[in-house]
């Protein structure tokens, strides 16, 4: 009787793991991703001549086409079918139950010991929890930023482009919907980290091990990513999508615990796109998102906010 139970625990347990790294794309989400796909290009890029490969054209955007209609951007390349690929960061802390050595430090060519957020991540003042894990949040990189040298001969400011989510009000840690596997998975995850002028090119298309693995299985590693350039990273605009220190389990102890508990926010936010995944045509133009972000940049250089 005993092993009968322990059986159908781990059963549970297992089905439940699956359930948490396959979720189905809900209709409204596949017609907007099978949308963006037929799409040649980005009709209103934020900003633009980002790469997805080292090797590949700079023909990469920030893409605002639904920023004031969904309140959403979006990454995207330009060409049908041009999304963004998904290579594995590892930044953050190591080590935990989930850490199977799959992205160490010998591993990732690029490694850091802090996220862009870590600060954030200690202020939730969490038990055991400093940063994030690439082993167990799922966390997109998201945005471009340079670092600040006065004594940087090189000018890297001209050579490096750079994108602030924030300054479209996406907030650091809030929930993101990641489409992957050609269209057939939704992983939700969290803006956790972003590129930075560490390589030669302004990079963009990369996310945890934890999000990589569930889109792309075990054979995802610090040295080896997602290909293919069908990958969706959906931002979302507000402080409404910040789960903050009480909304997200952020000492889980496996990706499936962790996007469990932020599911419930990721579909409410998903629901800002309409059935079709069309634009209804009634907010092409949102006058009042355009001041009320005004309001805030402005706000928030002059230290109102």
């Amino acid at each position: 009787m005993l092993l009968s139970l322990r059986f159908l625990i781990l059963t549970i347990s297992l089905l439940a793991c699956m359930a948490a790294s396959a979720r189905d794309v809900p209709s409204n989400l596949q017609n907007l991703y099978t949308k963006l796909l037929k799409q040649k290009k980005c009709k209103h890029p934020l900003v633009s001549g980002f790469y997805s490969t080292a090797d590949g054209p700079n023909t990469y955007s920030y893409c605002g086409d639904h920023l004031s209609d969904f309140q959403i951007l979006y990454i995207r390349g330009r060409g049908r079918g041009r999304l963004a690929n998904m290579d594995v960061d590892c930044d953050g802390v190591q080590g935990g139950a989930s850490d199977d050595g799959r992205c160490s430090v010998g591993v990732s060519a690029d490694y850091q010991s802090t996220t862009a957020f870590q600060d954030m991540v200690a202020a939730y003042n969490v038990s055991g929890v400093r940063d994030l894990n690439t082993y167990v949040h799922p966390y997109v990189v998201f945005g471009n930023e340079v670092e600040k040298n006065d004594n940087d001969n090189d000018n890297k400011d001209l050579r490096w482009n750079v994108f602030d989510p924030r300054a479209y009000l996406v907030e650091p840690l809030s929930v993101m919907a990641v489409v992957c596997d050609g269209g057939s998975k939704l992983v939700y995850g969290v803006w956790g980290d972003t590129n930075g002028d560490d390589g030669d090119k302004s990079m963009v298309g990369e996310a945890s091990l934890a999000l990589a693995t569930a889109c792309g299985g075990r054979a995802m590693s610090g040295s080896n990513g997602i290909d293919e350039e069908d990958v969706l990273y959906l931002a979302f605009v507000g402080s409404e999508a910040v789960p903050g220190k009480m909304g997200a389990k952020w000492d889980a102890a496996s990706f499936e615990e962790f996007e469990r508990s932020i599911e419930g926010l990721g579909d409410q936010l998903v629901q800002r796109i309409p059935a079709d995944g069309k634009a209804s045509g009634m907010v092409r133009v949102s006058w009042g998102l355009m001041i009320w972000m005004y309001v805030a940049l402005v706000g928030g250089h002059l230290g109102f906010y």
